[in-house]
């Protein structure tokens, strides 16, 4: 069943169940009752990212407070997406519409990797959550991604999971297309690189060519930004080979 995209969606962490009541916590509560205007009787759907997508009702309100209750389940909860999209941290803002993109193109886990060449090391974990969670309540996304804390690239490589294919964007390939390449890749468990703005060192990229389980493509004959080129990984990669066939 597709998400209703008419109703408020909202993320909460309480266990939901049929006319189980939860209060939200004081921020969301501002949100529905001062910004929103909602009040006692009004309806929104409530997901955790575990029951499904639930419609719920306001139940009782009071000064920075609200009680939600679920009426019924309007979809069940689905899998994880089993895709990995690692990437280079950016600045603040780019980052933050990077991590929210990788979520709407069906990313399931979320790696920040520190490469040599990465400007930002010093990433949010939390941040990249609520920006994940933003991202899903807006989509309509019930299986919210995981957010992994920053490691270093050869800590990725090393610990690369056997069976899973990683997908490198890599601008030095000879080719312009990646579809050619792609219809190559056997493997249904996939990983998606992106390095930082000023792209893999010479090192790197050997490195990650020399290793059995990496697959280098281009993205078109033009240099991306960094997250111009995540939104243009990810929906190459989804359309050949991943969950939009």
């Amino acid at each position: 069943m597709r998400a209703n995209y008419r109703m408020q969606r909202l993320f909460v962490p309480a266990d939901l169940a049929q006319g189980a009541p939860f209060e939200v916590d004081p921020a969301q509560a501002h949100y529905l009752l001062n910004v929103l205007r909602m009040s006692e009787g009004s309806e929104l759907l409530v997901f955790n990212g575990r029951d499904g997508e639930w419609l719920a009702s306001i139940s009782t309100t009071a000064k920075k407070k609200a009680t939600l209750v679920p009426l019924g389940q309007t979809r069940a909860q689905p899998r994880l997406p089993d895709l990995l999209y690692a990437f280079a941290p950016l600045k603040q803002g780019r980052l933050d519409y990077m991590v929210q993109k990788a979520v709407e193109m069906g990313a399931g886990t979320l790696q920040p990797v520190i490469t040599q060449h990465t400007q930002m090391s010093n990433v949010g974990v939390e941040r990249l959550q609520a920006n994940a969670l933003e991202a899903a309540e807006q989509c309509g996304i019930l299986a919210v991604p995981v957010v992994n804390e920053v490691i270093k690239l050869e800590r990725l490589l090393w610990e690369w999971e056997e069976g899973r294919r990683l997908i490198f964007c890599d601008e030095g390939v000879a080719t312009n297309n990646p579809l050619e390449i792609l219809a190559t890749v056997r493997e249904r468990r996939l990983g998606v690189l992106v390095g930082p703005e000023g792209g893999f060192s010479e090192e790197e990229r050997r490195q990650l060519r020399g290793l059995p389980f990496v697959t280098p493509i281009p993205l078109g004959p033009r240099i991306l930004r960094a997250d111009t080129a995540a939104v243009a990984a990810l929906a190459v990669v989804q359309a050949a080979i991943g969950d939009w066939r």
